[in-house]
C-alpha cells in the first residue's frame, strides 16, 4: 500500500513527465521552419511600378514577412512583349508559388505560360472587358487559376474623351494616338468612335511603334494654313505614358497650344497633361495583396471573383490655364485632386 506521501510523489512525477513530453513536443512543432512563399513579379509598365510597393506593403500587413515566410523576385521591363514571355516563362521554370503581373499583355503572357501548371496567377491594371483581350472567363468566375484587379472597363476612355470636351469645348479634330498592335486599344476605340460621331468631332487615330514615327506623324500636322489638329487625347495603353513617346506629345501640344488629357503626365521641361483619369497604382496593389492571401490560404483563384480599380481624377488647373481654357467648376467638384 501506498502512502499519502509517495502517493502525491508518483502523482507530482506523472504530471512533470507528461508537462516535460509536451514541451518537447511543442519545441520539436516550432523548429519547424513556416512555408516560403515565393512570389514572382512582372512590372511590365513603369508607371504602374507602385503597385508592387502597394502589393508587398499590404502582404506585410497580412502576416507575410519578406524574408521570414515570403520572398520576391521582381522583374521590370517597359512594354516589351518578348520580355514579358521571357520572364513569365523563368518564373514558371523557377516554380514559384504565385505570379502578380500588370498591364494587359504582360498578364496575358503569364496567361499562357502558367497552362498546365498549378501556379496561380494574381493580375493588376488589366483590361478584362475590352475586343481582343481573352484574360478571363467572366468577372464572377474568372476561371482556370486566375484573378486579378482590373480596368473599370471600356467606358474610361468615353470617360476620358468628355472630359476633354468640357475643358476644351471648342476642339473638333482630336488626335489618338496609340502603342501599335496592344490588345485592349480596339475596343476603346469602338466605344468613343460612336460618342465622338454623335457629337460632331473627328477622331484622328494613329497607331506608332517608336517615338520617331510618332514625331514624324504629329509633324505633318503643321501646314502653313496651321494645325490640323485641336487637341491630344490619351486613351488607356502604353504609348502615352511611356516617357520617350509622351516627351513628343507633349512638347508638340505645348508648341502649338493644343490641349492634351487623359493620363496624368509631365517632363522635364513642364509640358504637363490637363487631366488624368486612372487608377492609383499603389492602390491597386494592395487590392491584389488581399486576393493573393485568398490563394494562399486555400482559395483556387479562378473562383475569386475579379476586383475592379477605382479612378483617380485629377486636375492639372495650372496646366489648363496654360492653354488658356476655363475648367467648369461641376468637374473641379468631381476631381478626388486639383492641382494649382
Amino acid at each position: 500500500m501506498l502512502n499519502k506521501k509517495n502517493s502525491k510523489k508518483i502523482w507530482t512525477m506523472l504530471v512533470w513527465g507528461i508537462v516535460t513530453a509536451m514541451l518537447l513536443s511543442g519545441c520539436g512543432g516550432s523548429s519547424q521552419q513556416p512555408k516560403m512563399y515565393k512570389v514572382g513579379i512582372l512590372s511590365g509598365l513603369s508607371a504602374f511600378s507602385p503597385a508592387v510597393d502597394g502589393f508587398k506593403s499590404k502582404m506585410a500587413e497580412l502576416g507575410y514577412v519578406e524574408g521570414k515566410n515570403i520572398s520576391y523576385d521582381v522583374q521590370s521591363t517597359e512594354v516589351d512583349f518578348d520580355a514579358y514571355k521571357n520572364i513569365t516563362k523563368k518564373f514558371v521554370d523557377d516554380k514559384v508559388d504565385m505570379i502578380f503581373v500588370f498591364p494587359t499583355e504582360a498578364s496575358i503572357e503569364a496567361k499562357a505560360a502558367t497552362q498546365g501548371t498549378n501556379i496561380p496567377v494574381v493580375f493588376a491594371l488589366s483590361f478584362t472587358d475590352v475586343k481582343g483581350v481573352d484574360l478571363i472567363n467572366s468577372v464572377r468566375e474568372p476561371g482556370e487559376n486566375i484573378t486579378g484587379v482590373r480596368f473599370p472597363s471600356a467606358d474610361m476612355a468615353s470617360k476620358r474623351l468628355e472630359i476633354l470636351l468640357q475643358m476644351a469645348p471648342n476642339a473638333k479634330k482630336i488626335f489618338v494616338p496609340y502603342l501599335k498592335d496592344y490588345p485592349n486599344v480596339p475596343g476603346q476605340l469602338d466605344a468613343i468612335r460612336p460618342q465622338a460621331g454623335s457629337l460632331g468631332i473627328e477622331l484622328i487615330e494613329y497607331a506608332a511603334t517608336s517615338p520617331q514615327e510618332l514625331k514624324a506623324e504629329l509633324d505633318s500636322f503643321v501646314t502653313t494654313d496651321g494645325v490640323g489638329i485641336d487637341a491630344i487625347l490619351m486613351i488607356a495603353e502604353p504609348l502615352a505614358i511611356t516617357p520617350p513617346f509622351y516627351a513628343e506629345l507633349g512638347k508638340f501640344a505645348y508648341e502649338h497650344k493644343l490641349p492634351i488629357g487623359g493620363a496624368l503626365m509631365t517632363t522635364a521641361e513642364g509640358y504637363d497633361s490637363i487631366f488624368g483619369l486612372l487608377p492609383d497604382a499603389k492602390s491597386v496593389g494592395e487590392q491584389a495583396a488581399l486576393l493573393a492571401d485568398k490563394v494562399f490560404k486555400g482559395t483556387v483563384a479562378g473562383t475569386i471573383p475579379v476586383s475592379t480599380a477605382e479612378n483617380y481624377f485629377a486636375i492639372n488647373y495650372k496646366a489648363a490655364q496654360a492653354f488658356g481654357l476655363t475648367v467648369p467648376e461641376g468637374l473641379l467638384k468631381q476631381a478626388n485632386e486639383v492641382i494649382r
